[in-house]
């Protein structure tokens, strides 16, 4: 009884439903977007191009704001599939980058990517900096981009923590799901992960959805994109 009260107050129908209709998604599909995820999210998937939230939440500060990485050389960071087409389309030379081979076009570590200063006007990084060294990785990646250029990052934060929660104790998968979450996580960021990004040397700036954009895009309220610009 309290399943199909939960089922029919979230708008829910069947194991693919949506609350309700969404009217713009990466692809240009107009429809009811599926449930995907560990625990379920309404809304998370576009059925035609898989596109996730934090997808689309990127695409539309492109859209809005990237017209800049149209010439761009970028380099993206352990490559989601969905996500690595939507770049291609939308920048200037696109290549990925991950620890392990074969999983994308350069096997690069990000704690020390063994590429040459200023090699790249923008970097992706979404979802990467919970699972490393996140001050090797940022500053790595601030000696890579070229002076004026961008890291794009997203990641999972707890605004309402004023501090991010790490804990040298929690080694193993299991206490690392406990912890964090999820197995292969770190660390849980609160509001200071400004703080580290700002401590690697960039200037900060940050981009949220709000309103009709969160309900037309089927976004999850309050995700971010922090944009890290090196200074000329």
């Amino acid at each position: 009884m309290v399943a199909e009260f939960l089922r029919r107050s979230l708008g829910l129908h069947g194991s693919k439903g949506a609350s309700f209709p969404r009217t713009r998604s990466v692809c240009g599909y107009s429809g009811r977007f599926q449930t995907a995820g560990r625990p379920r999210r309404i809304d998370a998937r576009c059925p035609r191009c898989g596109s996730a939230e934090r997808y689309r939440l990127l695409a539309l500060w492109l859209d809005r704001h990237g017209s800049a990485l149209t010439t761009a050389r970028v380099l993206h960071f352990a490559p989601e599939k969905g996500l690595a087409k939507l770049l291609k389309a939308r920048v200037g030379s696109y290549q990925s980058a991950d620890v392990a081979p074969g999983r994308a076009d350069l096997v690069l570590n990000i704690e020390a990517i063994a590429e040459p200063d200023a090699s790249y006007d923008a970097i992706v990084c979404s979802h990467v900096l919970e699972h490393v060294d996140d001050r090797k990785a940022l500053l790595e990646m601030y000696r890579v981009l070229k002076p004026g250029g961008v890291v794009l990052i997203m990641l999972p934060v707890i605004e309402g923590w004023s501090t991010t929660y790490e804990n040298k104790s929690v080694v193993t998968p299991e206490d690392r799901a406990r912890h964090y979450g999820q197995s292969d996580h770190v660390r849980y960021y609160g509001a200071d992960v400004r703080d580290r990004i700002r401590a690697a040397g960039f200037k900060l700036d940050e981009f949220t959805a709000q309103g009709e954009d969160v309900l037309a895009y089927g976004l999850s309220r309050g995700e971010k994109v922090f944009i890290a610009t090196k200074p000329l």
